[in-house]
């Protein structure tokens, strides 16, 4: 029996320590600040503390999108980053599934994080300074992307980084065409307002084989059917330069990509600064900073 630290009543979303899985009223708000607060209009933060997430139709013009293209075939080539432990291949190939900390590797991207367009969004809806829980770039190339199973980042995040409360917020911005058969974003609207309580202990080095594809963390059929039966799912298409905003806890997933057509975004997670990752929740130790960050330095200055 592996013994996991912050049993007791401080976890306010307890998960992977019992027999069964359950289903838990988050506590939680979801968005913090008000419509004065930055870039997003009352009818859209009223859309998202409802939904769980909100779209935005041409975050990035033509010229910016192929700036971040050409930065993506670039870390595609570069030996230094093919060999980082940053980088995660798909199961079974050398194909890239994701570059983590992207924002430290490249700085084409840590020019993206610290854009008022994006972090302006992040700690309007947080309601506080924010800083990088975890950055990455997703390729999900033609023919060999694999899919991301169901799952709220939240659980994880809890389980296995210490985030203690659901005050984060994950943009995904896309750097190709999201058409409805090569892989794109799905997620189940409201979801965010349910904590699906997992089963499974974390093993140690859990990441290792995590961010391949998940088995421990992910939620049973009977919830996930439950969840899907109440709310739908809804499926996110649109042009390279749109953006998906969602709340930390929202069921989420996508579909393996079998068409000729790659589907890439870049992937950055704002943490509050008032939300700080403890020690874990459900796991024997920390994952690597690269993956859930331990640097609290609030983005950039107001």
């Amino acid at each position: 029996m592996i013994e996991h630290p912050n049993p007791g009543p401080n976890d306010l979303y307890p998960t992977r320590k019992a027999g069964e899985p359950a289903l838990l009223y988050r506590t939680d708000p979801v968005a913090y600040g008000g419509p004065g607060d930055g870039p997003i209009d009352a009818e859209t933060l009223t859309s998202y503390d409802e939904k769980g997430f909100l779209t935005i139709e041409e975050l990035l013009a033509p010229e910016e999108i192929e700036r971040y293209r050409a930065e993506l075939r670039r870390l595609s080539e570069d030996e230094a980053v093919l060999r980082d432990e940053r980088t995660v291949t798909e199961r079974g190939s050398d194909e890239i599934r994701s570059i983590f900390e992207v924002h430290k590797v490249s700085e084409v991207f840590a020019e993206l994080v610290t854009d008022p367009r994006v972090v302006g969004r992040a700690r309007q809806i947080l309601g506080s300074d924010v800083y990088v829980h975890q950055s990455r770039v997703n390729y999900k190339p033609g023919f060999k992307g694999k899919d991301f199973y169901w799952h709220s980042d939240f659980e994880t995040w809890h389980a296995e980084d210490g985030m203690p409360r659901m005050r984060a917020v994950s943009i995904s911005i896309a750097l190709t065409e999201n058409f409805v058969h090569n892989g794109g974003l799905m997620i189940m609207p409201g979801s965010h307002r349910t904590f699906v309580s997992c089963v499974g202990e974390t093993p140690n080095d859990h990441y290792k084989e995590s961010l391949r594809g998940q088995e421990i963390g992910t939620p049973d059929p009977d919830s996930l059917s439950i969840l899907a039966n109440k709310h739908g799912i809804d499926l996110f298409t649109g042009p390279a330069g749109s953006a998906t905003m969602f709340d930390c806890n929202c069921m989420h997933g996508s579909n393996g990509n079998i068409t000729p057509f790659p589907r890439s975004n870049v992937f950055i997670v704002f943490n509050s600064v008032e939300n700080t990752c403890e020690e874990p929740f459900a796991a024997p130790s920390r994952r690597p900073e690269f993956i859930a960050a331990r640097d609290f330095t609030p983005v950039g200055d107001r």
